[in-house]
């Protein structure tokens, strides 16, 4: 992927991975994205076409209309901008992000035993 997605992207490809594995026109996708966007199908079509652009789309044609649909995994996505954004904000470093989330309360009692569950599970 060329370039990064927007926030106002994202919500472009939120729509289109609930969708997959199935494409769906620029309508479907308007129609997916939270109507407090208040987005019209114009607005819906730039976007895609900046998505398809930036390589984090594909579309087919179908007729007169194209078909849209996700050219990266979520799961890819969101590990790659996790990743970014510890290393931008935390030095590559997991442990100050944590910590600076617990000093915030942003992390509940049972978030944390997730994450030593986890923990535990990774040292196997």
């Amino acid at each position: 992927m060329d370039k990064r997605v927007s926030e106002a992207e994202l919500e472009i490809m939120e729509a289109l991975w609930s969708a997959a594995p199935q494409a769906v026109s620029a309508a479907e996708v308007a129609e997916r994205v939270p109507e407090s966007r208040g987005w019209s199908l114009p607005t819906v079509k730039t976007m895609l076409s900046r998505l398809t652009q930036k390589g984090a789309v594909r579309h087919e044609a179908e007729g007169r209309r194209y078909l849209y649909s996700p050219a990266i995994e979520r799961d890819s996505y969101v590990g790659n901008e996790s990743r970014r954004l510890v290393d931008r904000l935390f030095g590559g470093r997991l442990t100050p992000m944590i910590a600076r989330l617990a000093e915030d309360e942003a992390i509940t009692d049972s978030e944390i035993a997730e994450i030593e569950a986890l923990l535990k599970e990774l040292k196997k």
